[in-house]
């Protein structure tokens, strides 16, 4: 959750993807072909469900609530399928780690905090960061009436990749249509 966040964080950054942050990487995983990933950080499985809502498969999912490491487990779990798509805990200690060994795997969307991109910490990840795609301020807590203070982004890397990554803005109007249809079911 947000750096600016008052109140005491879920453990393991665990907060449900809205539905919101899913529509602006679907373009993205379409033109690359993607139909099946991994979610090592399911949680809930509200990523998972939205992901397959939009006709993808998912080969494998974990959730560290019920004991699962992505960071340990064994790395065929984590491998076969086109794509690792996840939220993972923003806390750096956590996803730096998993930038690294998931970018080892497989093309790795993450989703997290927009300002990451500009800070000392990204420089040892960001050349091999192709995509940002960004999600804008996304509302992490149901039935809540605003957004969260921090805008969020989906990251793109793959260890055979370099030069750093191309931004793709994500219109104030296509997330309130992201939001209509999210209220709507």
């Amino acid at each position: 959750m947000g750096k600016r966040s008052s109140f005491p964080r879920n453990k393991h950054d665990a907060y449900q993807t809205p539905l919101p942050a899913v529509p602006p990487v679907l373009p993205h995983l379409r033109a690359e072909g993607i139909r099946t990933f991994v979610e090592p950080c399911s949680g809930q499985g509200q990523l998972v469900d939205f992901l397959r809502s939009f006709g993808l498969r998912c080969h494998f999912s974990g959730d560290i609530q019920d004991g699962f490491d992505a960071l340990t487990c064994d790395a065929h779990l984590l491998a076969g399928a086109d794509a690792i798509i996840t939220n993972p805990p923003w806390t750096r200690e956590i996803m730096h780690p998993m930038i690294a060994r998931f970018s080892l795997i497989a093309p790795t969307w993450l989703l997290f905090d927009a300002d990451w991109a500009h800070t000392k910490q990204a420089v040892p990840y960001i050349d091999y960061c192709s995509k940002i795609v960004s999600a804008g301020r996304l509302k992490w807590m149901p039935g809540t009436k605003h957004t969260g203070k921090d805008n969020a982004a989906w990251y793109r890397f793959d260890r055979r990749h370099t030069g750093g990554p191309v931004f793709f803005g994500w219109s104030s109007n296509q997330i309130e249509k992201s939001y209509a249809a999210e209220a709507a079911l």
